[in-house]
């Protein structure tokens, strides 16, 4: 059994149903028995279209996204993504292809130092070197992966150790056919001796990887949840702020959202952690987190570092009581000093935090007041939408998306002012059906999300919120889409401006160098992808290509609405840095 064929049967038996790659001499063998042994081979325009694809997947199913890329450039081109994926503490499994093992550092093509070059975005990297030790290499990186803190590990692979041995042997014996003298006597034995020496061992065992190691975190007991509860009895004004690191265990997320229900404490959602609990809530704020976070007593954060989303610790009230719950020893401290810190899975602890709690506090006041807030933010953004510019308001426009988005609907945002927008104004309408890069905040993540996403919910709808800057990284990716009938539909905010940077450059340094983008018929482009689009320059228009789309993506024809827009002060000194 050759290499391919022993990475297909343990990803099988380790429960991962896709794999995303990009052809490469050197690493045909991974994919090719991948589809043959009944895993969803994904083939995709750039190398970081697979892993954005697999960190999707990573997210949605908490199982190891698995993406496999060529040698050299394959694995360079990964590298952004990788390291997108290990600040979104996702779960995900780079293969690398690599030269053979007798050719490296000969200068072999695609021959670099790989594993140093991934060595700084994964959690663990791994050189195999032998046919016998790739079945528990694979394992090992499989269940790394998983424990602890999620994140990326990388396993390369020479290409000798995929195909079969006859064939390593054959290579390898075309080169010195007609041996004569010592010299061409002695490297015919180093040769048969190194090819021998990759290809001896036992029988191997591929059964899958268990990625629920035993002891990988560490467990809470019942004194620490019975003081939290306490302190929340004590709280007058407590807010909570859930993230994408609740939401490490996808199976949990029906189980956590009944839990932040019945403890009942105002909540804000961030991250994946948006779409928790559905499109509404009594519980649930979206405005002035800031105030909210500035007048409450006691703060719990769950799955959220105090980084720069939280000014580094400073939007925190200092005479707050602060609840710290993550699985990152490192982001539990991360200018913070919690009153508690509990190292643990924030769903487990939360869900057993609700079964504790008892009849805790209705804070009715405090939570008309976050209300009354919301409400008047609501106010303001329904003004602003029916601000009239010379094109496409915004606001208007996600103002009309969000009433008629199915309830099937996954959103994934790749951009900047245009997907921070919406961010504002859309709202998921279920658990894991809100994507968007993370705390990297890495444009080009639209076309892999979307696929990762597709791939987990056939039948969802897929809507890529575009930036007119960051549609053009993943526009290729609309032949993947159409090729395999998926339904997934771009929308690009196209104000011709990398707007989140020139609203800031242009009022600091007084230029527009290097902002400015033509107002390009994107919509033209993925037609000769294959898929469908149109131009919209008004909001009926607009309204109309929403129906459209739907009834295009519902035949499999992915479709792409190129909405032509304006600007408004809605973000106004929101500084991109």
């Amino acid at each position: 059994m050759n290499g391919g064929q022993q990475i297909a049967e343990i990803l099988k038996n380790t429960g991962i149903q896709h794999l995303f790659t990009l052809c490469g001499g050197h690493i045909g063998p991974v994919y090719v028995e991948a589809a043959r042994a009944g895993i969803r081979v994904w083939d995709v325009r750039h190398e970081a279209t697979a892993v954005f694809a697999a960190d999707a997947v990573a997210r949605l199913t908490g199982l190891p996204g698995v993406a496999a890329v060529t040698a050299g450039p394959g694995v360079t081109n990964a590298i952004t993504a990788v390291k997108n994926a290990q600040m979104a503490q996702s779960p995900l499994l780079l293969l690398g292809g690599a030269t053979a093992t007798l050719l490296r550092n000969r200068g072999a093509l695609q021959d670099i130092d790989q594993v140093s070059l991934l060595r700084s975005a994964v959690k663990y990297e791994v050189q195999a070197s032998r046919l016998r030790e790739l079945p528990d290499l694979l394992r090992r990186t499989l269940q790394t992966a998983c424990m602890g803190v999620p994140g990326p590990v990388f396993l390369e692979l020479p290409v000798d150790l995929l195909y079969p041995e006859e064939t390593v042997r054959e290579w390898y014996g075309r080169k010195n056919k007609k041996a004569a003298g010592l010299k061409e006597k002695l490297m015919h034995w180093y040769i048969n001796r190194h090819v021998n020496h990759l290809f001896a061992g036992r029988q191997p065992n591929l059964s899958g990887a268990n990625s629920k190691t035993p002891g990988d975190l560490p467990d809470f007991s019942a004194s620490t949840v019975q003081a939290i509860v306490r302190q929340l009895h004590r709280a007058q004004k407590p807010v909570m702020l859930l993230g994408s690191g609740a939401l490490t265990r996808p199976t949990l997320a029906a189980n956590l959202a009944l839990a932040v229900t019945r403890l009942g404490i105002p909540v804000y959602l961030s991250g994946m952690a948006r779409g928790l609990l559905g499109r509404e809530s009594s519980i649930q704020f979206f405005h002035h987190r800031k105030e909210a976070l500035r007048e409450a007593d006691c703060i719990v954060l769950a799955g959220v570092p105090a980084d720069f989303r939280l000014d580094y610790g400073q939007a925190l009230n200092r005479k707050a009581k602060k609840i710290a719950i993550n699985r990152s020893h490192q982001d539990l401290h991360k200018n913070l000093h919690p009153n508690r810190a509990v190292c643990t899975d924030p769903a487990r602890f939360l869900i057993a935090l609700a079964d504790a709690a008892g009849e805790l506090p209705s804070w009715t006041e405090w939570k008309n007041t976050l209300q009354n807030r919301d409400a008047a933010r609501e106010q303001t953004i329904t003004e602003m939408a029916g601000e009239v510019l010379p094109e496409i308001n915004p606001l208007a426009l996600f103002r009309h998306l969000e009433q008629v988005l199915p309830d099937n609907t996954v959103l994934v945002a790749d951009g900047g002012d245009f997907a921070a927008t919406a961010a504002y104004t859309l709202r998921p309408r279920k658990p894991l059906s809100w994507l968007d890069p993370g705390v990297f905040g890495t444009l080009g993540v639209g076309g892999g999300f979307a696929l990762g996403a597709a791939a987990c919910f056939p039948d969802d709808y897929i809507w890529i919120i575009y930036g007119d800057g960051s549609a053009a990284y993943s526009l290729a990716e609309f032949e993947t889409f159409a090729k395999n009938g998926l339904k997934i539909c771009g929308i690009v905010g196209n104000n011709g401006s990398w707007e989140q940077i020139a609203r800031d450059q242009v009022h600091l340094l007084g230029a527009d160098t290097a902002v400015s983008l033509p107002r390009t018929d994107y919509h033209r482009v993925v037609q000769g992808y294959g898929a469908a689009g149109e131009r919209v320059d008004n909001l009926d228009d607009f309204q109309q290509a929403v129906g459209r789309a739907k009834i295009s993506m519902d035949k499999g024809v992915p479709y792409l609405i190129n909405a032509v827009i304006g600007s408004t002060a809605f973000r106004k000194g929101s500084i991109s840095m």
